[in-house]
């Protein structure tokens, strides 16, 4: 669960609980000396060669700290030399530049087709164009054991290939290529690699093998990083159980022995303290998970692939701490425009994702539904976390049926100020937003809907699973329908995921019992939810209430429904527009003909219905807008600086249904990844104490 960073490459570390969820590293397996004790092993084969060959005596050799070039340091050929040199440097078009140049010079050099391989995958993080060049580089050379390898003089390019081959594979979600060529590697060169199986076995979700492979690790290795990969291993098959893990002792060694390793090292690593903040999140301690976020975002580590600062948003946000979640999302544009190329592909759909959960807390439904699309069309290459492909695909697909649906409402919202051939042209435009939040929710629906895949996804904060914040994931009930969320939710409570806290499952059935219209199945699970769930997921509480509160008004219930509509308001203004519920609101007009105006845009907005036991909603002659308790208590007031009731209509929309604060066009186009906008803002961001200040 710690970032392993080769001389010469950053290999990041990986995940390997869910969008989250312990990560799994990759160290260099290009060890000089790993090499040079495997050659001497093949020379001892034949004694007469081996006297031909004869080196100095091992103990001899002394040992080198630094390696130099690709991880060795007895590599002479000056191009290679160059391309390293320009790699270390980060001067990554001149690293390609000489790439090329060798790569034209020389075609059928297996050094130069590594060399190019090396400066696609480090300096751009471009996998499948590197992956090309591996596999050209392994038809040039294609050893079947070690002596031929090391008479044809490119033994050494002949190991970082089938290494970096196996990481590439395994980057890319190939586990079974990416054990071939561990195979490969032990089969030629006698070197034992049993330490970097359990990843690809955790991945394959052969969790016996994986069991067992690190528990052979540990019985038979010293070497500390290879045991910490093996706890790691052990603790990462633990979690995939459906239940909460009895004991923590398995995770906490493997947390311990990672920070041992991280101290040892001083590489600033993130990985083992996202990790441990997941396990921790999996036995709901909220304050210990937030505790090690805290930790990992005091050393920026660009080669890193665990952001901590994307976990700190999700947590930030779903305990409806607006400011706390808007400067987590500052802290992570900058982490995000420093990490590593490769790094970047490796979590950008997850940056994406988080990004567009946040938009839809913040009201901007247009730009969470672009990030989305965009995170379901470039994936992260998903090798690096234990989640699957195609659960982050169906994560991206829940966002964007989300945030179509709450366009949908927001176009509505601007028809209700338009005159009657405008709203009707509004409404039918807006139509095509519920097509496509239809054609989202099929598709994430048809990958959800896989029996393993939904009883992960009921328990909370699934270790192993793609992260899917709490209080977004009751949308699967609509997509998937209510009686087959019941009905996996009861073998969920049977097999024990809501051990620690049922109020998940009642908040569950809570959402179910609303989607089929059974206001009493709603009102009794809410309540329950409610008293059972953690004081902390202020966000599925405001949820669970919001529902409570339709159900009590739809029953006569007045004052019950607006004391949760307004609980779920004060903790979640947006929670209303993106469940599609109506306030009801006693309409008031004080003033003249703006005024009457104004408040007749608000009666036509899908936000409100009117009845006089609802909540005050005033109209000023000023363009003010003031939505009250019946006792006259500030829920949310918005003074329009328009001219026009439509105008005023809309701002005080935008700021009531949002957290509060405007994010400027710049940073939503930075979320959106333009590179050119993307330069100015971080520096700004940089240039901004306020900003860098926490830590």
């Amino acid at each position: 669960m710690t970032t392993c960073v080769n001389p010469w490459n950053a290999w990041p570390a990986v995940r390997s609980t869910g969008a989250s969820r312990p990560r799994r590293r990759f160290p260099a397996l290009l060890l000089g000396w790993a090499l040079s004790c495997a050659c001497m092993s093949a020379m001892a084969q034949d004694s007469a060669a081996a006297e031909q060959r004869a080196g100095p005596d091992l103990g001899d050799i002394e040992i080198v700290q630094s390696l130099t070039c690709f991880g060795f340091t007895d590599i002479e050929n000056p191009r290679a030399l160059e391309i390293c040199d320009a790699l270390e440097l980060e001067e990554n078009v001149r690293a390609r530049e000489l790439a090329e140049e060798w790569i034209r010079l020389q075609p059928e050099s297996p050094a130069a087709q590594f060399s190019f391989a090396e400066v696609l995958y480090t300096g751009e993080g471009n996998l499948a164009r590197a992956l090309f060049h591996l596999n050209r580089a392994e038809s040039l050379t294609g050893y079947a054991d070690i002596n031929e390898a090391v008479e044809s003089g490119n033994i050494q390019w002949h190991y970082l290939t089938l290494s970096q081959l196996s990481n590439v594979h395994q980057l890319m979600g190939d586990q079974l290529r990416a054990l071939e060529y561990l195979d490969k590697i032990e089969e030629i060169y006698g070197q034992d690699i049993e330490s970097f199986r359990g990843w690809p076995l955790l991945k394959l979700k052969q969790y016996d093998a994986a069991r067992a492979s690190a528990i052979a690790v540990l019985e038979n290795s010293e070497n500390e990083r290879e045991r910490a990969r093996a706890w790691n291993t052990l603790c990462a098959v633990e979690l995939a159980s459906l239940a909460p893990v009895n004991s923590m002792a398995v995770c906490n060694r493997a947390i311990s022995e990672d920070e041992n390793l991280a101290a040892q090292s001083n590489a600033g690593d993130t990985v083992y303290l996202t990790n441990a903040s997941e396990v921790a999140l999996s036995l709901l301690r909220m304050d210990a998970a937030e505790e090690y976020l805290d930790r990992a975002t005091r050393n920026l580590n660009p080669d890193s692939v665990a952001d901590p600062w994307v976990y700190k948003l999700y947590l930030t946000m779903s305990q409806g701490r607006f400011d706390d979640a808007r400067a987590a999302l500052d802290r992570m544009l900058i982490w995000r425009e420093n990490q590593k190329p490769i790094v970047g592909v490796m979590n950008r759909a997850e940056h994406y994702m988080v990004s567009a959960a946040f938009m839809l807390l913040a009201g901007y439904a247009e730009d969470a539904a672009v990030l989305s699309a965009t995170a379901l069309n470039q994936p992260d290459r998903n090798g690096s976390y234990s989640a699957d492909d195609f659960q982050k695909d169906a994560m991206a697909a829940l966002i964007n049926a989300i945030a179509s649906r709450m366009q949908y409402q927001v176009r509505l919202e601007e028809a209700a100020g338009e005159g009657w051939p405008g709203a009707l042209k509004a409404r039918i435009d807006a139509s095509g937003l519920l097509f496509s939040a239809w054609r989202s929710e099929r598709f994430a629906a048809s990958l959800f809907t896989r029996p393993e895949i939904l009883l992960n996804r009921l328990r909370p904060y699934a270790p192993l699973d793609v992260h899917i914040p709490e209080w977004i994931e009751p949308d699967l009930v609509r997509m998937i329908g209510a009686g087959v969320v019941r009905r996996a939710l009861d073998e969920a409570l049977a097999a024990g995921a809501f051990e620690l806290n049922t109020g998940y499952y009642h908040s569950w059935l809570t959402e179910a019992a609303a989607i089929e219209g059974d206001e009493t199945a709603v009102v009794d699970h809410g309540a329950r939810a409610l008293a059972e769930l953690p004081g902390e997921e202020a966000l599925l509480r405001a949820r669970v209430a919001a529902r409570m509160g339709d159900a009590h008004w739809r029953l006569g219930e007045y004052e019950l429904a607006l004391e949760h509509l307004e609980n779920a308001f004060r903790a979640d203004p947006g929670v209303s527009r993106r469940l599609g519920i109506e306030l009801p609101v006693s309409l008031r007009v004080s003033g003249g003909g703006l005024s009457r105006e104004l408040a007749d845009v608000l009666r036509a907005s899908p936000r409100f219905s009117e009845h006089e036991n609802g909540f005050l909603l005033e109209a000023g002659d000023d363009g003010a807008v003031c939505l009250r308790t019946r006792s006259g208590e500030n829920l949310s007031c918005y003074t329009a600086p328009a001219g026009n009731a439509a105008e005023a209509s809309r701002a005080f929309h935008a700021w009531a249904f949002g957290p509060g604060f405007e994010i400027s066009k710049a940073q939503r186009s930075i979320l959106r990844g333009s590179s050119v906008i993307l330069a100015n803002g971080v520096r700004a961001m940089e240039n901004s104490p306020e900003l860098l200040s926490d830590n």
